[in-house]
């Protein structure tokens, strides 16, 4: 599975939600020139508060090396973002490879304009994110529909506008889990601020089941990892 990802590009222009681009003729190179950046900014020096302490040695997560930058473009404004995504692989844990953002440079349209306060605040990151491990998922087995309608494991055929009916009961139901991650997928496309209290909604449960279902369909590999301290 983590060599499917890796062979998978961390940022594609699908990734991005309307009013963004990805330049045609972008300055950096993700591959070649972000070592290059790292070393430029310090990034690989961050230091823990007590002096000498490496906070490598420290960090939950490996690969610091392997982030990569990319430029990105808003439409209307012209301002361009340098985002760093990386993979984070949990020591200690199965390797899942969700990409989070980690790192971010704002350049106004024009060379020393003031930067704009309403941007930084709207940059839509968590957006980014979600549909970059939407897709690097979707690589190593979730489904898509065709034609507005999808065949799940069993044969059974699904049709997009059945997504978001009651999920029944997961020992009766065939393809179950399957449902449970279109479901919760669907309802994040849509801005559902809580997916997760929604699909309890729907299926007249307690939000305590729903919450299993979500976490069994993440365990089963059907959802990208979940993020804690953000609902749903």
């Amino acid at each position: 599975m983590v060599e499917e990802l890796e062979s998978v590009p961390l940022l594609a222009p699908e990734d991005l939600p309307a009013g963004w681009q990805m330049p045609d003729a972008s300055p950096i190179d993700p591959d070649h020139d972000s070592a290059q950046l790292d070393a430029a900014l310090r990034y690989e020096q961050w230091v823990d508060p007590a002096p000498g302490l490496d906070r490598r040695l420290n960090s939950s997560h490996n690969n610091i090396d392997s982030g990569r930058w990319f430029l990105i473009q808003h439409v209307e404004s012209s301002a361009r973002v340098l985002l760093r995504l990386q993979r984070q692989y949990v020591m200690g844990e199965e390797p899942k490879g969700e990409v989070r953002i980690t790192g971010i440079v704002y350049l106004p349209e024009w060379a020393g304009d003031p930067v704009a306060s309403p941007m930084l605040r709207n940059l839509p990151t968590s957006r980014i994110e979600a549909a970059i491990n939407r897709r690097q998922f979707a690589v190593t087995g979730a489904t898509r529909f065709t034609g507005g309608k999808i065949t799940l494991p069993s044969g059974r055929v699904l049709r997009a506008g059945d997504v978001l009916k009651p999920l029944g009961n997961p020992k009766r139901t065939p393809d179950f889990y399957e449902v449970v991650a279109l479901q919760h997928t669907r309802l994040v496309d849509d801005g559902e601020p809580n997916p997760t209290a929604r699909m309890a909604e729907i299926s007249r449960v307690p939000l305590s089941t729903a919450q299993g279902w979500v976490a069994r369909a993440r365990r089963k590999g059907l959802l990208p990892p979940g993020r804690r301290g953000r609902a749903g």
